[in-house]
């Protein structure tokens, strides 16, 4: 299996650079014709939320969409596709950023009970508490 880093997925998604989303496409048909998966690791994920937001000022209903979209899609499979999905969920229905909402939920898959944090935001997930 392949590994896909976050500039694969942002030119897929954002088709910034032209010359390197039709190689993004072919190289994702190849994928699918021949039947192989691409694997996203869970940083991709969070990487890719964050330049979608920071870089290219897309919505949060937008990243929701497009992450909702590419699971989806048979060649690609997500480190913890159910965590994933979780944050999928959750992430239309609070407000917290949704890169700490990953944070959170990727801790708790690993055992840990909460979290600590300086940031405001994140601190209003039960999961997180501000550290004075």
């Amino acid at each position: 299996m392949i590994a896909v880093d976050t500039n694969i997925i942002v030119r897929f998604l954002v088709r910034d650079d032209e010359k390197q989303a039709q190689a993004v496409y072919k190289r994702l048909k190849q994928a699918e014709v021949n039947r192989e998966t691409l694997f996203i690791p869970l940083v991709v994920v969070w990487e890719t939320i964050w330049v979608l937001v920071s870089a290219y000022d897309r919505s949060r209903g937008d990243v929701l969409d497009a992450l909702e979209d590419m699971r989806r899609m048979p060649v690609f499979e997500f480190e913890k596709d159910d965590l994933l999905q979780r944050m999928l969920s959750e992430g239309r229905n609070c407000k917290t950023d949704l890169a700490d909402l990953l944070i959170a939920q990727s801790a708790q898959s690993c055992g840990c009970d909460s979290g600590i944090t300086f940031d405001k935001g994140a601190a209003r997930l039960p999961f997180f508490h501000l550290l004075k």
